[in-house]
C-alpha cells in the first residue's frame, strides 16, 4: 500500500470518527428532549415534580399514593409554609415535602433513603407517579 492510500484511509477514518461522535451527541440530545419525563432527580437523591394543583389536593393524593403502595405515614408537620410527610417502608425512610409555589401550584420533593447514605430514587419516583395518577383521577 502506498503512502497516498494510507494517508487517505487515515484521513477517512479520522473524519468518520468525528462524524460518529457528532451523531452520538445529536442522538443523545434528541433522546433527552423526546424522552424527558416530568419527574426530575438531583445528585443529592431528591426527586421532585411540580403539580398544577393546590397543596391540600397534592397532600391528599400523596397520602393516597403511600397508602396504595403499602407505605406507612409516620408523621406529618407544617414548617415554613411547607407540609412535610415522613413515612417508612422496609429498610427505607421517606420524606415528602410539599411547597406551595402559588395557590394553584405545588412542588413535591421526595427523598427515599435506603440504609442511611444510599438513596432509592426508584421508590421516590414511584411515589410521585402514583400521586400524579391520583390527581389525574380526581
Amino acid at each position: 500500500m502506498n503512502a497516498t492510500n494510507r494517508c487517505t484511509r487515515t484521513l477517512a477514518l479520522v473524519l468518520l470518527t468525528a462524524l460518529l461522535g457528532g451523531c452520538e451527541a445529536l442522538a443523545l440530545s434528541a433522546l433527552g428532549v423526546g424522552g424527558s419525563t416530568a419527574v426530575n432527580h438531583t445528585l443529592t437523591g431528591m426527586t421532585y415534580r411540580t403539580f398544577t394543583a393546590p397543596m391540600p389536593r397534592v397532600r391528599t393524593a400523596s397520602v393516597g399514593a403511600l397508602k396504595r403502595m403499602g407505605i406507612r405515614v409516620a408523621s406529618t408537620e407544617h414548617a415554613d409554609g411547607n407540609d412535610v410527610l415522613k413515612a417508612s417502608a422496609k429498610d427505607r425512610d421517606i420524606e415528602i415535602t410539599l411547597e406551595p409555589v402559588s395557590p394553584n401550584t405545588t412542588r413535591m420533593r421526595v427523598v427515599a433513603r435506603n440504609g442511611g447514605l444510599f438513596y432509592d430514587s426508584a421508590t421516590a419516583t414511584e411515589i410521585i407517579l402514583q400521586t400524579e395518577r391520583i390527581l389525574g383521577n380526581a
